[in-house]
């Protein structure tokens, strides 16, 4: 494109708060590294595209949240991981070894925490429509809370609990009215959606009053989730108002105060150098000072609150390698639009795709001192959809062969991958300055012919 707006000053300079922690650049070679490891040496032994992880941060960021929420309420708020950010087994375990809580999904992501041996009394079951499977799964294993989102589940749950002679600890997910995402929050009517019981509509107090008459059951609290990548505590703030509103509502109708308030995840984190998220810390004291706020309003006991980064933990800590393999400039009415073609693509990101996600990248296999060109990242799928990153500038003097990066690639890359035109998915390599390993391998062809039976 012609444009210079948003050029910058140097390509070989990486904005720190972007890139994993562990990450540098050769002043010499331009070559960057993560906790020493040579990208190139990776990419050798790895292979590409391939997800690479600072194991450092991602335990560093564990216990930042867990800190943040201990030292604002003296230890009495709870984090649950939101595994769908990225789960295995490895993640697993160092979340028991950190001292965090684990929040699944689905019966496959509480499979893996299972079979990592993850206490299933520190897990917290989401889903919109979890199976009958998946309940009886979660009730037998001992799953310490269950989130209900509709009527039926209520009923369904409390059978199965009953028939397995449980009583099971439920949250009673609510939709409030407020949606939020990065610097914005509009509070109006945000029901129009899949999850959650609905506040201004009455349904929330109903399935409460539910709840209540069912022995299998027991209510804890309740959950609300508000949007994601936000940047403040603005909507939380109009959330925990109606939530503990809410809660005086029940204290009244149903005659029980409940102990517990879930108030989700969605913190953003840094994709551009122009994000800007909040410290831990400082989203621990506003959130709960919101909510102690509401409550000496409303003449509550203070709640016990949880929280469910994922994204905020796992997403800064990894960036994907990619290899170059075709640069074409295409002139249209005299703007040129240069294709920069890599070996992955949708496959392994489909955010750029599915909600026209930003993204930072660079060069790390060396330095130039070329001019920068404004380029767009395609992947080598059979779509017109498939890129990468939109807009970025890399060198003129970009080549086949040479080694990218994109950044913050940590959430929601490899637990949304898929198989588009039979493409193995990458695999996850933990850096940590002692080693470099391999904690979800590369899918082979031969992975995806064994699901073929006919």
């Amino acid at each position: 494109m012609s444009s210079t707006v948003g050029i910058p000053a140097d390509l070989n300079v990486l904005a720190a708060h972007v890139w994993p922690a562990g990450v540098q650049r050769s002043p010499d070679t331009g070559v960057v590294s993560m906790h020493g490891h040579d990208v190139r040496e990776l990419a050798e032994q790895f292979g590409t595209p391939a997800y690479v992880l600072d194991e450092i941060e991602f335990r560093d960021r564990i216990r930042s949240w867990k800190s943040a929420f201990d030292e604002a309420t003296n230890s009495t708020a709870s984090v649950y991981y939101a595994g769908k950010a990225f789960l295995c087994s490895a993640v697993v375990r160092w979340l028991a070894q950190e001292g965090v809580n684990l929040d699944v999904c689905t019966g496959g992501e509480l499979a893996v925490a299972l079979r990592a041996g993850f206490d299933p009394a520190a897990i917290l079951m989401h889903g919109n429509n979890k199976s009958q499977g998946e309940l009886t799964q979660a009730v037998e294993a001992g799953v310490g809370l269950i989130v209900l989102d509709s009527f039926e589940e209520i009923a369904r749950l409390a059978h199965i609990a009953a028939q397995a002679g449980k009583v099971q600890a439920v949250l009673i997910r609510v939709t409030v009215g407020v949606e939020a995402h990065t610097h914005e929050y509009i509070a109006t009517a945000h029901e129009d959606q899949k999850f959650g019981f609905s506040l201004a509509g009455g349904q929330a107090l109903e399935a409460i009053k539910r709840v209540n008459k069912l022995s299998a059951l027991s209510l804890q609290g309740l959950h609300s989730h508000i949007g994601s990548q936000i940047f403040n505590t603005s909507g939380f703030e109009v959330a925990a108002h109606r939530l503990t509103q809410f809660l005086v509502q029940v204290r009244d109708e149903c005659s029980v105060e409940l102990p517990m308030l879930d108030l989700g995840g969605g913190l953003g984190i840094a994709y551009t150098p122009d994000d800007d998220p909040l410290a831990p810390q400082v989203i621990a004291q506003q959130l709960i000072g919101i909510v102690a706020e509401q409550c000496q309003v409303s003449g509550l006991a203070m709640p016990r609150i949880v929280v469910e980064p994922g994204r905020a933990i796992a997403g800064p800590t990894t960036m994907t390698i990619y290899q170059v393999g075709t640069i074409k400039p295409i002139d249209l009415d005299g703007i040129t639009r240069t294709f920069v073609s890599v070996d992955g693509g949708m496959s392994d990101n489909i955010r750029t795709a599915l909600y026209d996600a930003v993204y930072t990248c660079s060069l790390v296999s060396r330095a130039s001192a070329a001019e920068p060109m404004l380029v767009r990242v395609v992947g080598k799928h059979c779509e017109t959809g498939d890129i990468v990153v939109r807009d970025a500038w890399l060198p003129s003097d970009l080549a086949p062969g040479d080694l990218i990066a994109v950044a913050a690639t940590g959430a929601y890359g490899r637990s949304m991958a898929s198989n588009y035109n039979h493409v193995p998915r990458p695999p996850v390599v933990a850096v940590t300055p002692d080693a470099s390993r391999l904690i979800v391998r590369r899918e082979s062809v031969e992975d995806i012919l064994a699901l073929d039976v006919d």
